[in-house]
């Protein structure tokens, strides 16, 4: 059963609480930007301050084995520092029984990195490159097995479980999914998760127009998905940083060594052509900071976007281009902006990046909504001091923007979530009946959508775009290895009459 936060009851017993503390570090393991953990506290005080012992995990890069660089125990005085009690530390993530069981009311501990273990996301590791297929599938069946005990041991430290991890929410890993069910009747979301979902539905479900997405970042493949799906809600759409150079070359442009790809030509020149038939206003670099090495102390000018010359390559926004985004950012009632516009690492090609933060404050003091998700954009709109003066800062950019491309209301994936270690276990209700029970009511197909059903039901791209269809797709989908299963039962038992 679902528990809600405010009214557990947290007294005398051990919450274990995942979080998403994977912060930025610098070469002295000093945290660069501490987001993520300041928008955790309130959950983490919350079992404190409510008598209960406070168990914290989390993962922190992608570690393919135990790691010094990426262990948690760099962060642990930032953590007691901004909880406001000390935080005891185990190194150990899976053998920490004996902390575990000395804790007392009012005391926290943080566990090391639960991706030091293959089993936190369940994938095998140390294969060799030429491994056959009966190799990959066996390493696959035993960290799967594997991953049965990690994550028993892991729920064996307490008596509930709060997930107040958004940026890893929609990952089926041991700390996310798997460990829910030990925890049948004493599970629930921390307050961060509650704020993610009501950020995101504001903007799926109650954008106020016009709307003008920002999407930055150095490559169009890691969201040209984000893109096309942009099509459909915005009517803005500002592209910036790297990934704009793909788009000025497709139209025929010299960007000199810029980044670029040139097999996604095609489909930037299909995004424009969509753009044009949809009504949507693209909006991309229109001059550029270009410099001659990818240094911070190279030799710059700035020059139109399609006239850079060979051996120079595009590092940022030049002022023209700020200056037209900045009519569009300022003109617009609902803001999304996931990357940077720039090489936002480096401080002398921050400019853009930060001048869209400045923006994005100013338009939310208009009024606007404005929703800020990613790393180097949630740096920025904090290293400036905006971070309290845009509506909402999202800890989880990739979860952010993998939920507005799956379509579904951010109820629906959560709802799969908690509902599958249960209905799988029932011979006649699926999780899928619960998610697209949830998808249908918080989405409600309309009248022109049942008109167009016949036509849609045979292109597979018109699947995600009507909400009949949708719906259907959050009912199949969850539920397929369940009713494969319910079906084999049903042979069996009239086989057995």
């Amino acid at each position: 059963m679902q528990q809600h936060i405010d009214s557990y009851n947290f007294a005398g017993k051990k919450a274990i609480v995942r979080v998403d503390f994977n912060v930025p570090l610098n070469e002295s393991f000093t945290i660069t930007d501490d987001t993520r953990i300041r928008a955790a506290i309130p959950t983490l005080k919350k079992v404190i301050e409510g008598g209960g012992s406070l168990i914290i995990m989390s993962h922190l890069g992608r570690p393919k084995g135990v790691n010094d660089k990426f262990s948690l125990k760099h962060i642990v005085d930032h953590v007691s520092e901004k909880l406001g009690v000390p935080v005891q530390f185990a190194p150990d993530c899976q053998k920490a029984q004996a902390q575990v069981a000395a804790l007392k009311p009012g005391e926290a501990l943080l566990l090391e990195n639960l991706r030091f273990y293959a089993e936190e996301e369940g994938k095998p590791r140390g294969l060799a490159e030429d491994a056959t297929d009966e190799e990959k599938k066996a390493a696959k069946a035993a960290v799967k097995e594997s991953q049965k005990e990690f994550v028993k041991t892991l729920a064996s430290y307490a008596d509930c479980y709060i997930n107040d991890a958004f940026g890893t929410a929609h990952r089926a890993h041991g700390s996310t999914a798997l460990i829910a069910k030990y925890f049948p009747n004493d599970k629930m979301f921390g307050y961060l998760m509650e704020g993610e979902i009501k950020a995101i539905d504001n903007v799926l479900k109650n954008a106020q127009h016009p709307f003008t997405a920002i999407i930055g970042g150095s490559k169009v493949s890691s969201k040209l998905a984000v893109l096309e799906n942009m099509l459909e809600k915005v009517d803005n759409l500002i592209i910036g940083g790297g990934m704009g150079y793909t788009f000025v070359k497709a139209q025929g442009g010299n960007i000199g060594n810029s980044l670029h790809e040139d097999d996604l030509m095609p489909q930037a020149l299909e995004i424009l052509a969509k753009a044009k038939e949809k009504g949507v206003k693209i909006y991309i670099s229109q001059d550029t900071v270009i410099a001659d090495n990818f240094a911070n102390d190279a030799n710059t000018k700035t020059v139109p976007s399609s006239q850079i010359p060979e051996g120079w390559e595009g590092m940022d926004a030049g002022q023209e281009s700020l200056a037209i985004w900045e009519k569009v950012i300022l003109g617009s009632k609902t803001l999304l902006w996931n990357g940077p516009v720039g090489v936002f690492e480096m401080p002398n090609f921050a400019k853009g990046t930060l001048k869209i933060a400045e923006l994005l404050a100013k338009a939310t003091e208009a009024g606007a909504y404005t929703l800020v998700g990613g790393g180097d954009s949630v740096a920025a709109v904090t290293q400036m001091g905006y971070a309290t003066k845009v509506s909402y800062v999202s800890t989880g950019g990739g979860a952010m923007l993998g939920t507005i491309i799956a379509g579904g209301h951010p109820l629906t994936i959560l709802v799969a979530l908690v509902a599958a270690p249960f209905t799988g276990l029932t011979p006649l209700i699926g999780v899928g009946f619960f998610t697209a029970l949830t998808q249908v009511y918080m989405r409600p197909p309309r009248v022109s959508e049942m008109e167009t059903l016949t036509d849609d039901i045979w292109q597979v791209k018109r699947w995600w775009k009507n909400r009949v269809t949708r719906g259907i797709l959050c009912f199949l989908c969850p539920g397929i290895p369940a009713i494969i299963g319910k079906i084999l039962a049903i042979l069996k038992i009239y086989e057995a009459m």
